[in-house]
């Protein structure tokens, strides 16, 4: 299986350290085609190439992925625009999402029926939630 792992960049890296162990977690299913979304080094301001690069080689990536599976605590522009065409494309759709106070996850993502969100507390809930999702 190879699924395409979606996490926020620009739009804030606090979660680095979850998105690697949610990485290590998906490679127990296959191929993370994103593992790089995991490293420190890449920070929010991106990787070092033209925009049209990124947006280009990730939805070749996308599409040839047999799921996606988003982290979408923190809101993004980018994540959002490849839940919806992952939904376009017919792709099976896991959403990642920590609530917490003052927080509500966008109603275009937690309205999308091709998607399926699944709320965690601790990231040693997530094995037994992949297990049965993927």
């Amino acid at each position: 299986m190879t699924i395409y792992f979606a996490a926020s960049i620009r739009g804030g890296r606090a979660d680095q350290a979850i998105h690697e162990q949610i990485i290590r977690i998906l490679e127990r299913h296959g191929t993370v085609l994103t593992e790089h979304l995991g490293s420190e080094a890449l920070t929010g301001a991106g990787e070092a190439l033209p925009d049209c690069d990124i947006h280009d080689r990730d939805l070749a990536w996308l599409r040839s992925a047999d799921a996606l599976v988003a982290e979408v605590t923190t809101p993004s522009l980018g994540v959002g625009y490849e839940i919806g065409r992952a939904a376009e494309w017919g792709k099976p759709i896991i959403c990642l999402y920590r609530p917490s106070a003052g927080r509500k996850l966008s109603g275009m993502i937690a309205g999308c029926a091709g998607a399926r969100v699944f709320e965690y507390t601790d990231v040693a809930q997530l094995p037994a939630i992949l297990a049965t999702s993927l």
